[in-house]
């Protein structure tokens, strides 16, 4: 048996059977992870030894191997990786740093949510980044860009984060509030203004109380208004006269708010206030049911690795081997399907200057991208796991990095 599979042998002596222990509670971009005694930390080491376990087939538990990565010591992992951006990653980079981190002792991860998705690429292109986290994939201009950042190779987009964008509201006396597409079109675009207009009546089958509505947008360039402004695009084109931006383009009464955390805070403290985030960041927040098609949809996990999995197209930026993800709103129309999916990319170079460093930052990417990597995420950020299908090409792309 090799060593790091001892780890899970005892985890299974201490504790009867194999279970993840991260229990979050989030608080706006960030969750923590509370820990029951030493048999907590005991677990997280055992996750990730079960990780380097599951090639080989000895995983001591019904956990299938992993087809997405070879098997890896990650007690081996050191140094400091640096990298940030995306804001909705920001719960899920917190879960996995910890998880990895507790077998790799001298590993050290540093990632900055504070600049958004945008931030992210622009410290990235700059070459203080090792990754980049963002919510939407380099434009033709930055990829471009990356070749002088990274050599003629270039950089890749590679999904590692599948969640939603969620519609959060906070009106007095309203828990459930459904809208339409239109509708949502509508009052992010300051045509609709109040909570008792005709048409979030007629969503909802009820009058809600009278009272201004007050949007709330992200101020920075944000990967979320992307994914929120390419559903909006892609579904609303009569309603929504913008294009496509991680720039919030609505001028006039919109509170803007830098970072997803503040558009929550915002959201949350406002009166006839709605937004939108990462769900993973919303909190105790409500969050609207979304019009798809003839039905009203829930965010669940289910429904946006449906979406993913139905309307997910490849869109590679021309780099080998990048991944780079646009989706068919024609295709998300049915009711098992949540239709505001958000995917969130690592952005690295293919070639480093430091072969060393390459194989830190591939080692951690490989667990992120691993079984037990998308589970971690799963319990600790509430996001969907990615298909194994897209996963699979995520490792064979980390296999190129140098």
């Amino acid at each position: 048996m090799r060593a790091e599979c001892v780890h899970v042998a005892f985890l299974r002596w201490a504790t009867g059977r194999l279970r993840p222990v991260l229990n979050p509670h989030s608080e706006g971009n960030t969750v923590k992870l509370s820990r029951s005694g030493g048999l907590a930390a005991i677990a997280l080491v055992g996750m990730v030894a079960l990780a380097g376990c599951a090639a080989s087939g000895d995983t001591g538990s019904d956990t299938k191997p992993s087809k997405t990565a070879d098997a890896v010591d990650y007690s081996k992992l050191s140094g400091t990786i640096t990298a940030g951006g995306s804001s909705a990653q920001a719960n899920a980079e917190n879960a996995w740093t910890t998880a990895i981190t507790a077998q790799a002792t001298g590993l050290t991860i540093n990632y900055d949510k504070s600049q958004g998705s945008g931030g992210g690429v622009t410290n990235f292109l700059a070459g203080t980044y090792d990754f980049a986290g963002s919510d939407s994939p380099l434009k033709p201009d930055q990829t471009t860009q990356a070749a002088t950042t990274c050599g003629a190779d270039g950089a890749v987009d590679l999904p590692i984060y599948l969640d939603g964008v969620a519609i959060i509201f906070n009106v007095d006396g309203v828990d459930s509030l459904k809208l339409s597409g239109s509708t949502i079109a509508k009052i992010f675009n300051l045509k609709i203004t109040d909570w008792s207009d005709p048409a979030i009546t007629k969503d909802n089958g009820t009058a809600l109380p009278a009272g201004p509505i007050t949007t709330v947008a992200r101020s920075d360039g944000s990967g979320t208004t992307q994914n929120f402004s390419n559903y909006l695009v892609g579904t609303q084109k009569t309603d929504w006269p913008y294009d496509a931006s991680n720039a919030w383009p609505v001028a006039g009464n919109v509170s803007k708010q830098q970072g997803g955390s503040g558009v929550v805070a915002a959201v949350k403290a406002g009166k006839g206030t709605i937004g939108y985030a990462d769900h993973s960041a919303i909190g105790d927040l409500n969050a609207v049911e979304v019009g798809n098609g003839s039905d009203f949809v829930k965010f669940s996990a289910k429904g946006v690795a449906n979406a993913m999995e139905k309307g997910a197209v490849l869109a590679s930026n021309g780099v080998d081997g990048d991944l780079s993800q646009k989706f068919d709103y024609t295709k998300l129309g049915d009711a098992d399907t949540y239709p505001i999916p958000l995917v969130s990319y690592a952005i690295l170079c293919k070639t480093f200057k430091d072969s060393a460093q390459a194989d830190l930052v591939k080692g951690y990417l490989g667990f992120v991208n691993s079984d037990l990597g998308q589970q971690v995420a799963e319990k600790n950020a509430g996001s969907a796991s990615l298909p194994s299908s897209i996963r699979d090409e995520v490792a064979k792309t980390l296999k190129t990095i140098k």
